[in-house]
């Protein structure tokens, strides 16, 4: 069998030899077997995907070289950052427990006056005590009063009550001992730094805020926002003010945002409340804050281009009623001339007709600046 090469003509097999593989070759490329551009493989073989192998440049010596795909660097969860930032429940006591306790205390007051014979005699006989002659304050009767006393006041110290969406963040020489978001009469230890947050669902309208529209016109947006604390934790003591933090976050997002301008359609509202409200959630939630809703209830032009842009809305305005009064006279014109050759009432030439359109024109754009206002 004979073969072709790169020039089209054929090339004779030598005789006695066995089949040889065929070959296509140009000056271009190497040698490769005809067989293997048209194999077909029933089970095909998976490509490695890395590591890539990059060819070095021709003719520099360069060789392959491996590259390994690029990771990603994955973010940490703030939870994993700084564990201490993160809501926990805290240990606290039923309110029986404080009483109980501050009671036992002031009764070993009263007790160890009594020991002492400091008691009034009123206190006494209101007591139904009896009566002791005394043994004097004594490091004995000291001590005493300093247990008591001592329980009298962590107990009723420790006393707190807690209210529906209320919740207690508790601290100890600066370290976050956990919330308590319990109701009714707790106790907790009065030596822990109480701060008490509010996690009701809130709102908040905030001032006129600058932002701009697709065109970077100044705005001023009044939004209104609807958000809660979910972590205590880290709204307390992640940042330094939260409200303050939520608010630099709305004014932010404005700046990210297009708002349409005043008067555009709902849709387009609606649209740049979703945007806002993903910015903020975003942003917002790095500190334990969960915004629901940011939407824009009043958008108007800056004072410094508001008069400017009322010129240029009339005047909108007013050539688009001019455009619509010309449309309006014309088609009149032509339904006035069409039915006139139309029913044989009059024959026209081209100067006759131009002059009857004019006339006709001055006529009806006239009439219509009588009835307009």
């Amino acid at each position: 069998m004979n073969t072709t090469n790169t020039t089209g003509s054929p090339t004779p097999e030598p005789e006695g030899s066995s089949r040889p593989a065929r070959l296509i070759q140009n000056e271009a490329t190497t040698e490769i077997p005809v067989h293997l551009l048209f194999r077909d493989d029933a089970e095909p073989r998976p490509v490695p995907l890395e590591p890539a192998v990059v060819g070095g440049r021709p003719g520099t010596g360069e060789q392959p070289r491996l590259r390994r795909p690029a990771q990603q660097a994955k973010a940490r969860p703030l939870a994993q950052v700084d564990p201490e930032l993160v809501e926990r429940p805290a240990r606290v006591l039923p309110g029986v427990v404080g009483v109980l306790a501050g009671t036992c205390g002031a009764v070993g007051c009263v007790a160890a006056s009594w020991w002492a014979g400091v008691l009034p005699p009123l206190a006494v006989e209101a007591l139904q005590l009896p009566e002791c002659a005394g043994a004097g304050l004594g490091p004995v009767q000291w001590a005493a009063y300093a247990g008591a006393g001592a329980l009298g006041l962590f107990g009723f110290g420790g006393l707190a009550r807690g209210r529906t969406g209320r919740a207690w963040v508790l601290g100890l020489f600066g370290r976050y001992r956990g919330t308590v978001r319990r109701t009714g009469l707790l106790w907790v230890n009065p030596l822990l730094l109480r701060r008490r947050v509010d996690v009701r669902l809130r709102h908040w309208r905030s001032e006129p805020m600058p932002a701009a529209d697709r065109s970077g016109v100044a705005l001023r947006v009044v939004v209104l926002v609807v958000w809660r604390v979910r972590d205590t934790a880290r709204a307390t003591l992640g940042v330094e003010d939260h409200e303050t933090y939520l608010r630099e976050c709305v004014e932010a997002a404005l700046a990210r945002i297009s708002v349409e301008t005043p008067g555009a359609p709902r849709s387009s509202v609606e649209a740049a409340g979703e945007a806002l409200t993903g910015l903020v959630a975003r942003d917002a939630g790095a500190v334990g804050l969960e915004v629901f809703s940011v939407q824009p209830v009043l958008v108007e032009y800056a004072p410094e281009v508001a008069p400017a842009m009322h010129r240029r809305r009339i005047a909108a305005l007013d050539a688009q009623h001019r455009a619509s009064v010309l449309t309006s006279v014309v088609d009149s014109v032509e339904d006035t001339v069409t039915r006139l050759t139309m029913r044989g009432l009059v024959e026209l030439d081209d100067y006759e007709r131009k002059a009857l359109v004019k006339d006709l024109t001055v006529a009806f754009c006239a009439g219509r600046q009588e009835q307009s206002p």
